[in-house]
């Protein structure tokens, strides 16, 4: 079973309060998505590392309920600009 675009953000913004996540449902089957997360906590961090705090976010969710997730990570003044 395919998860919802807001269970994800959901789970990501229990897991890293401050941050911001936009997601993208890429072929609009609930099964792809791309991710972009926004926080101060990636500050200091390696992109792999930026990547596990997202993932364990997850709760192992990534790779069965969660197909695909392109994901990109950001701390605030690195994001790029959306609209």
């Amino acid at each position: 079973m395919a998860m919802e675009a807001h269970v994800i953000q959901a789970m990501i913004q229990e897991s890293i309060p401050d941050a911001k996540v936009t997601i993208e449902d890429l072929r609009g089957d609930g099964d792809h998505y791309a991710a972009l997360v926004v926080s101060e906590a990636f500050r200091g961090k390696s992109r792999v590392q930026q990547h596990q705090m997202v993932y364990a976010a997850l709760k192992g969710k990534m790779g069965g309920e969660l197909h695909a997730l392109a994901l990109q990570t950001a701390t605030p003044e690195t994001a790029p600009k959306l609209g």
